[in-house]
């Protein structure tokens, strides 16, 4: 992995979940965040990628899933995509009803939200695209530069 951009083409595997949060966790290192924020965008990755595997293509071994990574130098961009279905964003039960709260599945998405600064859905034919952007040089990178 070398530069500032890479992307996969994997099957739809949990090994390609494992790929997917290791190469989110190297690159949020290269970036200088600290270990929380590395935590925090690895976890984002590992819940998009299952999203991608399990919900989007079902496992099914003919499907592929994508995932890129960049560092714009202002910010971290991750992309995952399946070749499924679709996913229609108003139809995500909210994990925090009442409803949903002894639910064993169904946070993927929240936590997602929660741990990047930006979260983008988009329908593919066939297929969707999540985009996940967490800015460097926030609060994050500011400390881990005081402490040098």
């Amino acid at each position: 992995m070398t530069g500032n951009r890479v992307s996969y083409t994997l099957d739809s595997s949990l090994e390609s979940v494992n790929t997917a949060e290791e190469t989110a966790q190297q690159f949020a290192t290269k970036a200088g965040f600290d270990d929380d924020e590395i935590m925090k965008i690895s976890m984002a990755v590992r819940e998009a990628a299952v999203n991608a595997v399990l919900h989007g293509n079902a496992y099914d071994p003919k499907k592929k899933i994508t995932v890129g990574f960049e560092n714009t130098g202002a910010s971290l961009v991750i992309t995952v995509a399946d070749q499924g279905g679709g996913l229609d964003v108003n139809n995500i039960p909210d994990p925090l009803q009442p409803e949903n709260l002894l639910k064993t599945s169904g946070r993927g998405i929240f936590l997602i939200r929660s741990f990047m600064d930006e979260v983008r859905i988009r329908s593919l034919e066939p297929g969707t695209e999540l985009t996940m952007i967490k800015s460097i040089g926030g609060r994050a990178a500011e400390g881990k530069e005081a402490s040098k």
